[in-house]
């Protein structure tokens, strides 16, 4: 089995130019930005060096998690069960980002079949949902007001997800995939210095008393890095749901718990036991496109992520962005304007399909995507761009202030039978509503509905909040194929960004010639249509003038990506772990 070796940094230097070289890509577009120190990552920047194996491959957001992953994996596992355990840890080591308490989406290659397959475990709104759930005195909320209250609080759908994933592509027992994250539970896991830092800087979690007593010491202070952390609590929880499968999670006493702890808060929600029961994953048919040679893949709606990559991929096609240095001002000027234009169309048509049509293939159109294109200047800002008019639209709604946060997580795996699984998950904001019950937090996944029901020129907005509507989001789970078998699986946390951060790490790739590891150490760059981000720490910062000289309005920015990839190359799997977090890469 090969790990993730964190080496001295000049002979990561060393090892980064060769590659560079063996690339085609001159060391100064990418090296600079290698080890840059970001303060946005509360690990700081780690040396990171691509892993390869032969057979199978594991990468998740922290060690301890694709361990697990291996463990499943080498005891005859499918890709699929190593996810599911993989998740289950995360749960515990990374509580910022995702848990029992939240949701997620997949996209799966089920080898058995030949085909993709796309699950969708979003969280949806309570059934007494209403208009103006977010609004006091005509006004919204502010972000962390309603953040932390109990109206934030989603009826949680990762659990059912990771059962009907079980259910069509595992191969071990449900409760064998249980046992690491059980164990850890029991015995414990050091406190990373990334959760440390999010603890001892979060004070919304103190105010909550369960959530105080957890993270924090007698005096208020978050447990120092090291620190053995146990959650007795939680491995009942995980033992009980291993046992009698996620009716445990959804009916009876722990449900009501959930309940009551969100109808027990400052500002209670409507989370009700009938909500919980009620809740189904899906199965949605994947969403693909082709892009040179190769075929995309991620979920449709309720995300927009997977979409507007493609969006952005396909106007990008028909500029010279592909013969560009990676870190070139010409490069990062055509990147940057296909974003802008996939984020405009996205916010006009894009939310829960079940509610609103979207206009999905004629937004994926390759004359509606030249069009698009060709509406990007060289040299010359496009300013705040417009939604197009793809075919099959409704009326455009007017741009929402969907608050998207970057506390999410990301894995992938790949098994020694050709399956595969790309999944992002989410609690949205870090730790979430702030609720802890028996050991989890729930998700405050319902602030990534418009806090307002209509725009200021009052048209309804598609992705206002609606009773047992799912929030339209951006994780962006997907797998690349090539004459029908994967050759990429790729994600990234990062609230909307992650459309960004996801657009440059296949364009590293599949366009530039880099390896996986290569392009997500990559500097990020993106426009969510309020101007250019340029990633604070890297060489990029020094394009903000030349860019505002072209009529670019220019962010620069502390980044949260945490892209985590595998590609499948002639010689066996490679593994890429964003330098910016704490993840790791593991195979055989």
């Amino acid at each position: 089995m090969q790990q993730l070796i964190a080496p001295l940094r000049c002979l990561t230097v060393v090892l980064m130019m060769a590659w560079l070289a063996v690339a085609g890509v001159r060391a100064d577009d990418v090296l600079p930005d290698v080890l840059p120190q970001a303060p946005e990552a509360a690990s700081g920047f780690q040396a990171r060096t691509l892993v390869r194996a032969s057979t199978a491959m594991v990468v998740a957001a922290n060690p301890l998690a694709s361990s697990a992953g291996m463990e499943i994996l080498r005891d005859g596992g499918s890709a699929v069960d190593a996810a599911i355990a993989m998740q289950l840890v995360l749960n515990l080591v990374e509580p910022q980002s995702s848990g029992l308490g939240g949701g997620g989406f997949a996209i799966s290659f089920d080898a058995a079949r030949g085909r993709v397959r796309a699950w969708d475990g979003r969280e949806t709104a309570p059934e007494a949902a209403h208009a103006g759930r977010f609004l006091r005195e005509g006004r919204p909320l502010s972000f962390e007001d309603a953040m932390n209250s109990g109206l934030s609080v989603g009826v949680p759908g990762l659990l059912r997800m990771l059962a009907l994933l079980h259910r069509e592509q595992g191969r071990l027992e449900w409760s064998r995939l249980f046992e690491p994250a059980i164990r850890l539970s029991r015995e414990g896991f050091a406190v990373s210095p990334r959760l440390h830092a999010l603890l001892a800087r979060d004070k919304g979690l103190r105010a909550q008393p369960a959530a105080a007593a957890y993270f924090y010491d007698g005096d208020g202070r978050a447990w120092p890095v090291g620190h053995q952390l146990r959650n007795p609590a939680l491995a009942q929880v995980l033992s009980r749901i291993a046992e009698e499968g996620p009716r445990a999670f959804y009916e009876g006493r722990l449900a009501q718990g959930m309940v009551d702890a969100v109808s027990g808060h400052d500002v209670p929600g409507d989370l009700s036991l009938k909500d919980l029961a009620h809740y189904r994953a899906l199965e949605r048919p994947a969403l693909c496109m082709r892009y040179r040679v190769y075929q995309l893949c991620g979920v449709p709606p309720p995300s927009s992520g997977p979409l507007a990559v493609m969006q952005m991929l396909g106007m990008l096609v028909h500029t010279p962005l592909a013969g560009l240095a990676p870190n070139s001002l010409e490069s990062v000027h055509w990147f940057t304007e296909a974003g802008a234009l996939a984020f405009a169309d996205r916010d006009a048509w894009v939310a829960d399909p079940d509610f609103v049509s979207v206009p999905v293939q004629g937004m994926l159109d390759a004359g509606y995507l030249a069009r698009r294109a060709a509406s990007i200047r060289a040299g010359r800002s496009l300013g705040k761009a417009l939604p197009g008019a793809p075919a099959g639209r409704r009326t455009a709604s007017g741009r929402d202030d969907t608050p998207e946060q970057p506390s999410t997580t990301h894995l992938v795996a790949a098994d020694a039978r050709g399956n595969a699984i790309s999944m992002t998950t989410s609690i949205e904001a870090a730790f979430g509503s702030k609720i802890l019950v028996e050991g989890f937090l729930l998700n405050n996944q319902l602030t990534d509905f418009s806090l307002s029901d209509t725009d200021e020129d009052g048209r309804a907005l598609a992705n206002r909040v609606e009773a047992g509507k799912r929030p339209r989001s951006s994780m962006a789970p997907m797998l690349v194929l090539e004459n029908g078998q994967p050759v990429m699986a790729i994600g990234s946390p990062g609230g909307s960004a992650i459309i960004s951060f996801v657009a440059k790490a296949l364009v590293g790739v599949l366009d530039w010639g880099l390896d996986i590891q290569q392009a997500i150490a990559l500097p990020n760059r993106g426009n969510r249509n309020y101007g250019v981000e340029l990633e604070a720490g890297t060489s990029l910062a020094r394009l903000a003038e030349p860019l505002r000289a072209m009529g670019h309005v220019v962010h620069v920015n502390e980044t949260a990506s945490g892209l985590h990839g595998i590609v499948w190359t002639a010689d066996g799997l490679e593994g890429g772990v964003d330098p910016r977090r704490e993840g790791q890469a593991l195979g055989y």
